[in-house]
């Protein structure tokens, strides 16, 4: 079971203090949250890259559509001694998608195959992977394009059952991403909505990446708080000032508004202007 990236969530620091619990959920890697490929721009310098500490396999997420940037930024994580890599093929947010980037790469087939040649080549056989979405405005989108991406020896192509017109909405279309499955050459990841069961974990039967509903049940702990104000401590010696860790707590606690024990703080969360406003309501 591999932790899926959520910009914003699942990033380092929170990996760290959520250690153990992402230990014991059941996972054994984590995909970072994207980092950008881009010419001149040193990918371990981004605060994603360092030192991890989260003791399981952490693979580096790239977005660009610039074959030559992602070939520096690899060689450069790979000497780093990151093993492994992963492209951003899956990005819903318009903004990113009209640039061409995220999900809007699968707008433009020439551009992929690049990147992936590329990323096949840097990293090795079998070390690089993608991440990506059922299309942009269809599900049949991806499946048009699988007899090309069978041709690069990926790691694994992770597929969220969704498009990115959808963002996060509507239900996943779980008969699309079969008939990806069935005529994929490369192990399939599955993503999107996979509900978790119990402390024990996941149950499946093939790898998954999962994301937002284990960060949904860390809200339902019964040491939520505890592990909240350890988060808070860590991004404050991270962190210059008080509105970068309300941003990050925030971000954190939306996951967390629906669930009984939330609703009713995260209308007081949402006010919080400080760091000590944002404790005394948790």
């Amino acid at each position: 079971m591999i932790l899926a990236p959520l910009r914003g969530v699942t990033i380092r620091c929170f990996r760290e203090v959520f250690a153990e619990q992402i230990r014991a959920a059941g996972f054994t890697e984590a995909i970072t949250p994207f980092v950008p490929a881009m010419r001149g721009y040193d990918p371990l310098k981004d605060r994603e890259l360092r030192d991890q500490g989260s003791g399981m396999r952490v693979t580096p997420q790239f977005i660009g559509k610039d074959p030559e940037a992602l070939r520096d930024c690899l060689e450069r994580v790979k000497a780093a001694g990151y093993d492994t890599a992963d492209l951003n093929c899956g990005c819903p947010f318009p903004m990113v998608r009209r640039k061409g980037r995220g999900s809007g790469i699968l707008r433009t087939p020439d551009v992929l195959r690049a990147m992936l040649e590329v990323g096949c080549e840097t990293m090795g056989p079998g070390k690089f992977s993608m991440k990506t979405r059922l299309g942009v405005d269809r599900t049949d989108e991806l499946l048009k394009l699988m007899p090309m991406i069978n041709e690069f020896p990926l790691r694994f192509l992770t597929v969220h059952a969704r498009t990115a017109r959808q963002m996060y909405e509507g239900r996943c279309d779980w008969k699309a991403a079969e008939a990806i499955e069935n005529s994929a050459k490369v192990p399939v990841v599955r993503n999107g909505d996979l509900a978790c069961i119990g402390a024990s974990g996941y149950r499946s039967i093939q790898p998954v990446m999962v994301g937002r509903s284990f960060i949904r049940e860390l809200g339902t702990r019964g040491d939520a708080r505890e592990l909240l104000e350890r988060y808070i401590a860590a991004s404050q010696t991270e962190l210059c000032g008080d509105a970068p860790v309300l941003g990050r707590m925030k971000e954190l606690l939306s996951y967390w508004k629906d669930l009984p024990a939330w609703k009713r703080r995260w209308h007081l969360v949402k006010l919080c202007r400080s760091v000590a406003e944002l404790r005394s309501v948790i």
